[in-house]
């Protein structure tokens, strides 16, 4: 992964995941060049609702490819999507939860960062809480 990716927050890049392995280039991170023309940027934690409605739009992450390395996901797993396809979900509340340190900035030229924020499992609603 190019050291200098930065996430949604600003700092670097974490690992999005790696049961199974995701990313663009399958290293674990939502890393993207020039070859990830789909911008899969996103990092989310899958749920049932969010996979329905990606087999509903023709994109099915469900359903084992073997032929590409893919497992097909189950609710909870972790995988970077394309920034597209997870606004397309928020818009009709059907959002997976985002990982925000592990999501690429480069979804903010597709995705509002208020709404990456309202879906966030990474941080807490109350930060104060952390203090």
């Amino acid at each position: 992964m190019p050291a200098d990716e930065k996430n949604v927050l600003g700092g670097l890049l974490e690992p999005c995941g790696t049961e199974p392995l995701t990313g663009f280039y399958r290293d674990g991170c939502c890393s993207t060049g020039p070859e990830d023309l789909g911008s899969h940027t996103v990092c989310v934690v899958v749920s049932a609702e969010f996979l329905e409605m990606q087999r509903s739009l023709g994109n099915d992450l469900s359903t084992p490819r073997p032929e590409y390395g893919f497992p097909g996901l189950r609710p909870g797993d972790r995988w970077c999507v394309v920034a597209v396809r997870w606004l397309q979900a928020y818009q009709a509340g059907a959002a997976a939860g985002v990982v925000l340190a592990a999501t690429n900035q480069r979804a903010l030229e597709v995705v509002p960062i208020e709404a990456l924020r309202q879906h966030a499992v990474d941080v807490p609603d109350d930060i104060s809480a952390l203090e």
